[in-house]
């Protein structure tokens, strides 16, 4: 059985290494100032979503070592066991008020938090929209409800609006699920006209702001809030913002909290203390999206609207290729490939921090501009 096992992994593998899709884990130090050392080499990183480079921070370690020292490695058990720590408690009230909503509920990552929320929200006999960008959470999530799924196209918001009108009727509640910030694209939702839909049509809107937070300005506010603790808070976990009676009802139907062991509280403890840097140094908040654009400035393309911005290269194996150039002029852009994204549009997917210099982003506008195919 064994036998059958390892040849079905490695039929598979071969196919993905004849269409330059598979993947492979690089051990990879990552430290300050956005720097990376693979191989033996220095590296600045364009590759990673710690937009404010609050994972290394002083305040932010400092936090999350006391959390550690009081409160110990790990949490033990679920939270509903072992009970709500401190530092998870003090978080969540915390999320809550920085997204203006009654409540807050922190999972174990923002994966974590997709798989859990729409299941807890809908079900069968229910209907899902959700664009088609979303990122793989948003669908699995949905998938795992076993809700009527109807996928919209990018930010067509027409679409949704004649969706909605055909079959929500026939259903018994409607969620949107969108992104504030699209993970692989950089590009905003339209919030205000999806919102202004869903009033009209009754249904619940959840955005996605894993990419967004503290880094652009949020504008409308959904009543589904979630994100991660991974990116601009430099930590790790995920968090849903809503009233109180979601988040109450969410306490013992999310089954991606109730059954899986609760955050670390040095974790939490991190996310507090990069939550109070985001709110205190607006300047810093700002940064990584002023950098975005004076690349995308320096390259003719449009101008960015988030810290990432996509740089399409069409096949697999072209944008391999171009990430292994840059990576030869010491920089790390890693290649994004199907089935992230769109088969014939892969992409290297810079994303911009406050740890970076102006000199980097230039040196590495100069550098692709001499890398790319001609």
């Amino acid at each position: 059985m064994s036998d059958s096992l390892d040849a079905f992994a490695t039929d598979k593998l071969a196919g993905l290494d004849a269409a330059a899709l598979r993947r492979r884990l690089v051990p990879t130090a990552r430290g300050p100032a956005a720097s990376a050392e693979r191989g033996g080499r220095s590296l600045v990183s364009f590759s990673c979503n710690d937009y404010l480079g609050l994972s290394h921070d002083p305040r932010v370690i400092a936090a999350a070592a006391e959390a550690l020292a009081r409160y110990g490695a790990g949490a033990g058990a679920s939270q509903l066991v072992t009970g709500h720590s401190p530092p998870l408690a003090a978080l969540e009230a915390r999320l809550a008020r920085h997204k203006g909503k009654d409540a807050a509920l922190v999972f174990g990552s923002g994966y974590l938090a997709n798989l859990g929320i729409t299941p807890a929200l809908v079900g069968p006999g229910d209907l899902i929209l959700i664009d088609e960008l979303g990122h793989s959470c948003l669908f699995a999530g949905a998938r795992m409800s076993g809700a009527q799924i109807r996928t919209f196209p990018h930010n067509r918001i027409e679409q949704l609006r004649a969706d909605l009108r055909d079959d929500r009727g026939a259903a018994r509640r409607a969620l949107i699920l969108t992104e504030r910030i699209f993970s692989m694209d950089g590009d905003r939702a339209p919030l205000p006209e999806i919102l202004e839909i869903a009033e009209a049509y009754d249904a619940w809107t959840l955005v996605d702001d894993a990419h967004g937070l503290g880094v652009v300005a949020p504008g409308a506010r959904a009543p589904l809030e979630m994100g991660t603790l991974s990116k601009t808070l430099g930590s790790y976990g995920g968090y849903l913002c809503a009233s109180r009676p979601v988040i109450d009802l969410l306490t013992s139907r999310a089954r991606s909290l109730v059954y899986t062991t609760g955050l670390p509280p040095a974790s939490a403890a991190a996310a507090l203390a990069a939550l109070d840097i985001v709110e205190t140094e607006p300047a810093l908040a700002a940064r990584p999206l002023a950098l975005a654009r004076r690349f995308t400035a320096r390259l003719g393309l449009p101008p960015a609207q988030s810290p990432v911005v996509p740089v399409l290269v069409g096949a697999a194996e072209a944008a391999l290729t171009l990430s292994k150039a840059l990576e030869e002029r010491g920089f790390l852009v890693v290649a994004i490939r199907p089935p992230t994204v769109a088969p014939g549009t892969a992409r290297l997917r810079v994303a911009f921090s406050a740890a970076h210099a102006e000199a980097q982003v230039d040196a590495l506008a100069d550098a692709l501009t001499e890398s790319m195919p001609r």
